[in-house]
């Protein structure tokens, strides 16, 4: 831990800017999300076929990942984070001028090339932009701008798609565009990020990375992430609620948003605590209490009883996100990994693609709790790999950034 009077490194403006492109970029989505399946279902194609508007954008994303992290190594992350944007831009506002369903599937699929290489690169701005000493207060932010976004995004959406359904994908279009100028215009002239031509850092293979204890085990619990909050959560809750509680369909909508909540109250607490105490304990104390509230949903009988149980899965996984993110910035350290950060974000892909068929399978063949219960064992899996896993942060060099800023305000306290 850092010496008394020492205070953690200030984030760099460039920090903020993505964290604020982050938020409008989440937005956006959350505007879209509840218009798409409709819109689909416009063309007069089946449940099954609006379903893989949607699982068109995810494969792509998905396969178009280990490029995404070739590009961010060669051509360097702030230009393939404009092209990623753009690319996601131009297909949503395209969709709004779709007459045809096989346009619509195009459309997206093309999109998830887009988003997959604005993830990947936006998580190596971040890594490279942020001191050592405070990488989890910046995944923090990161991990909140989000969030809130998502949440602001179907409130937005709700009133646009009674307009139109083709409202939403214009503005979600114009949003990403605003992001664009907005990143285009403060990091432009940045000091902070290097040229790909002229960056001298060394380039972490893959291979490298895997042998590393922690970043195996982060790939582990993002691979559970991914299929518990973006697959199981958003596939399974809103049935759980309607036949099991028996509350109509808009409640499912409260549910997601107390999740959300719980979510966000943890998201920047964990980051600055696993600034200070280690990735490690806030990493295995989030997935047992993700994995706790998870498997609770499915025993609920009342819709008070649900909500607590949101709430406790909520703070678990809020706990855990930040420093399971800043794991890899740790292991990284001063060199570029497109491929690392790549795999990084698949595997949580991978669990929320499979996340929810595996869980509907279970839900119709046996029960919503079994499904649950699955989901939230998993969770424990993943606190088993962790236990061996080395701690990744390098408190030594924590010490010496926090120094290098206390050297670098004596100066100017002298002068005042």
């Amino acid at each position: 831990m850092a010496a008394t009077g020492q205070r953690p490194s200030a984030l760099p403006r460039e920090v903020w800017v993505i964290v604020a492109a982050n938020f409008i970029i989440a937005v956006g989505f959350g505007l879209v999300a509840p218009a798409l399946p409709s819109f689909a279902r416009s063309f007069d194609v089946s449940v099954t076929a609006a379903s893989i508007v949607v699982s068109a954008f995810a494969v792509t994303r998905l396969a178009f990942a280990p490029v995404s992290g070739r590009l961010v190594t060669r051509l360097g992350e702030r230009k393939v984070y404009l092209t990623g944007l753009t690319i996601v831009a131009v297909t949503t506002g395209a969709c709004a001028f779709a007459t045809h369903y096989w346009q619509l599937v195009a459309l997206r699929a093309l999109g998830g090339t887009g988003s997959t290489m604005f993830t990947v690169s936006g998580i190596a701005l971040l890594i490279h932009l942020t001191p050592s000493d405070v990488r989890g207060k910046a995944s923090g932010l990161w991990g909140t701008s989000f969030l809130l976004g998502n949440v602001a995004g179907p409130l937005v959406g709700g009133g646009l798609i009674g307009i139109s359904l083709r409202a939403p994908f214009l503005v979600y279009a114009t949003a990403l565009m605003v992001a664009v100028g907005t990143v285009w215009l403060f990091l432009r002239k940045s000091t902070l990020i290097t040229p790909a031509s002229h960056d001298t850092a060394p380039v972490m293979p893959l291979r490298e990375a895997l042998r590393n204890s922690g970043y195996t085990a982060a790939l582990t619990s993002s691979f559970v992430n991914g299929w518990a909050v973006f697959g199981v959560r958003v596939s399974l809750v809103p049935l759980f609620i309607t036949e099991v509680l028996h509350r109509d369909g808009t409640f499912a909508g409260t549910a997601l948003s107390v999740f959300a909540a719980g979510n966000v109250v943890m998201l920047l607490v964990s980051g600055r605590l696993s600034d200070r105490w280690g990735r490690k304990p806030l990493i295995l104390v989030g997935l047992v209490v993700s994995a706790g509230g998870t498997i609770w949903f499915g025993f609920t009988e009342t819709v008070g009883e649900f909500l607590v149980a949101t709430v406790v899965a909520g703070l678990g996984t809020g706990m855990l996100t930040p420093p399971q993110q800043a794991v890899v910035a740790d292991v990284m350290g001063k060199s570029r990994g497109g491929q690392v950060l790549a795999t990084f974000q698949m595997a949580a892909d991978v669990g929320a693609i499979l996340g929810p068929v595996v869980a509907g399978v279970l839900a119709d063949r046996l029960s919503f709790g079994s499904a649950f219960l699955v989901t939230g064992a998993m969770a424990v899996v993943a606190a088993l790999v962790w236990l061996p896993a080395r701690e990744t942060l390098n408190r030594a060099a924590n010490d010496e950034a926090l120094a290098e800023v206390t050297d670098a305000e004596r100066p100017r306290e002298a002068a005042q």
